[in-house]
């Protein structure tokens, strides 16, 4: 678990961090009061001290986390916060300590310790207790903007975005659908001014710590140079980019058949409203309107479970036994006993799925409500991705404690979920046999308009972020680098004319809650560079949708390797020892998508298409 996830969640007595902490300070005011030049045996105790603190508080921020979630009062929100307070006071602490050392020249091992210390935070606060104030109490309010935000039109109810949400996904009807998608972006000017702030004192914590920018910062965490990092993204842009421009082009076709010229033109940029989804990164919820002919699955995993009566924990057993079958041990009884598979009919808990490490050992856990559908088997696959990797690591340095990068966590467990194929479904009795070929292609096409979909949206987010913590964006230019971003990568534009007043950024919650994004759209690269190489190791023939890593033990080794690992060495080492590959890839998306790359060319033959 990464200390940006630990100073959400973790925790343990005052009296057992006294003396980590102690040692920690000691170091601090040295360096304070301008004594002696820092020494490797400093950096070493350092390190050792700051370790020791952060397992410490991060399991009680942690705690304390898992009982605000499962039992929300007013009071578990309190003791919440209260615990996050002190790791994130802990974390900033320690990032500062670390910066002492920059000049240094140390052990591999040692460097990289104090690296990763420096770089936990995504919130970098100046050294100042004013300024620490100013940028945390910013921080809450905008998240908290969000989180209330409401749509009060003068002749109706208002609305929040799971009501709006919802209109996205199911209506067909133009004006419901630029209604909805105006009305949400009414919660975002009001954070406008407050979110410039934030990003000048976010800027200057990081000088503090020795970087350029915020941005800077949060690129420095890939191993590679900052500016290389964003060549690489570029790079890795450049590769599925034909296959995306293809399915905008056929998609843009299907909704001019369904909108006409007026609302959704044959040429150009998509309008923003069409496309199922408030945000228009994934497009799925539109499959009715662009399937392929005869486009269904050619099976009912839903039916199917709810035939053989599965329950939820059953559900999870399902999910534990492809691990398993990898090489991996089982779960910790304590996983059974602790976690949380169902909505308790007393309380209200937050359903949204997750996977938890408590104590950075043992003590993982997953948070789900779940529901016998094909959607949440295949979620659960995905999330005990994250808890096997949480204990394969687990044996390694606490620093080290994470996945390779940010997009390897969600990577590994997608290209698990990816493995949920018919082939797998047959070999552990949910289905009689495989389906035909027949329906590959309404299959392919619905992945593809989550998958191939997302990866510009995945991508942009922190483009422009990075270009407003530079100053290459200014604050009075908010919204337009935000849509000329929008068109370049996606092809999406606005609805309705949008100006400076507005403030589009703020209505994905990632930007107000200053999230990094660039994990997702690395993840969605990693998923099927992993899926590729771990089903030619296991031996598979045939289309790689179709593949399965079930019950294979060289894939399972390979996959291991991988997680074992943790964050002990530069993310290149562990995608080498799974794929060969130094590099990311992402031409496995291309090969994945083969079949349906086809048949999109050869339905946009005659079209213009780009834009």
């Amino acid at each position: 678990m990464s200390l940006e996830v630990w100073m959400r969640q973790s925790s343990r007595s005052l009296l057992r961090i006294a003396a980590p902490a102690a040692l920690a300070s000691t170091l601090l005011a040295a360096a304070a009061a301008g004594q002696t030049p820092p020494t490797v045996a400093e950096a070493e105790a350092f390190v050792a001290a700051a370790e020791e603190r952060l397992d410490t508080v991060t399991e009680e921020a942690a705690r304390a986390g898992w009982v605000q979630s499962n039992f929300i009062t007013e009071d578990t929100e309190i003791l919440a916060a209260l615990a996050n307070e002190r790791a994130i006071g802990a974390a900033m602490e320690l990032a500062r300590g670390a910066a002492r050392f920059n000049d240094l020249e140390l052990a591999p091992d040692l460097r990289r310790k104090l690296d990763l210390l420096r770089l936990a935070l995504t919130m970098p606060a100046p050294d100042d207790p004013a300024a620490l104030k100013e940028i945390t109490r910013i921080a809450s309010s905008l998240e908290s903007q969000y989180g209330a935000g409401k749509y009060c039109p003068e002749d109706g109810e208002c609305r929040d975005l799971g009501d709006l949400s919802r209109t996205m996904a199911a209506s067909r009807d133009a004006g419901e659908l630029l209604a909805a998608w105006t009305g949400w972006r009414t919660i975002s000017p009001p954070m406008r001014e407050s979110y410039a702030r934030f990003v000048e004192l976010s800027n200057a914590g990081a000088r503090d710590l020795g970087f350029a920018d915020t941005g800077a910062m949060w690129r420095s965490k890939y191993d590679m140079d900052p500016d290389a990092f964003t060549a690489e993204l570029d790079r890795l842009w450049g590769q599925v980019e034909p296959l995306y421009d293809q399915l905008h082009c056929y998609v843009r076709g299907k909704l001019n058949e369904t909108y006409g010229d007026a609302v959704a033109p044959a040429g150009g940029l998509i309008p923003a409203h069409l496309l199922g989804n408030m945000w228009a990164q994934t497009w799925s919820n539109i499959y009715d309107e662009v399937a392929p002919p005869g486009g269904g699955a050619g099976f009912d995993l839903t039916a199917a479970l709810v035939e053989k009566g599965v329950t939820p924990e059953e559900m999870v057993k399902y999910g534990e036994g492809f691990f398993t079958s990898l090489g991996l041990p089982p779960l910790p009884a304590t996983f059974w006993e602790r976690s949380l598979f169902t909505q308790p009919r007393d309380r209200d808990v937050v359903c949204h799925a997750s996977a938890w490490d408590i104590d950075n050992e043992e003590d993982i856990r997953i948070k789900m409500c779940i529901e016998i559908t094909d959607e949440d088997f295949s979620t659960i696959h995905h999330e005990l991705g994250h808890s096997f990797y949480q204990r394969a690591y687990a044996k390694q340095p606490l620093l080290y404690r994470d996945s390779a990068n940010d997009g390897f966590h969600e990577g590994v467990g997608d290209t698990v979920a990816l493995s949920v194929t018919p082939k797998y479904l047959v070999e552990v009795g949910l289905l009689e046999a495989e389906p035909d070929s027949s329906a590959d292609l309404g299959v392919l096409m619905r992945m593809a308009l989550d998958k191939v979909a997302f990866l510009p949206f995945g991508l942009l987010v922190d483009q422009w972020r990075w270009k407003v913590f530079s100053g290459e964006v200014a604050a009075a230019d908010y919204n337009q680098a935000w849509w000329e971003l929008r068109a370049r990568y996606q092809g999406i534009g606005p609805p309705v004319a949008r100006t400076e007043a507005d403030f589009d950024p703020g209505a994905k919650y990632h930007v107000p809650a200053n999230t990094p994004y660039t994990r997702y759209f690395l993840a969605h690269i990693l998923q099927f560079q992993l899926h590729r190489s771990l089903c030619a190791a296991a031996g598979h023939e045939g289309p790689l949708h179709r593949c399965s890593i079930y019950g294979n033990a060289e894939a399972g080794r390979r996959l291991i390797e991988l997680l074992e690992m943790g964050l002990s060495r530069p993310w290149q080492d562990a995608l080498e020892a799974t794929t060969g590959q130094r590099e990311m890839d992402a031409t496995a998306i291309l090969d994945y998508f083969a079949p349906l790359g086809e048949w999109l060319a050869e339905q946009n033959e005659g079209r213009t298409c780009g834009w």
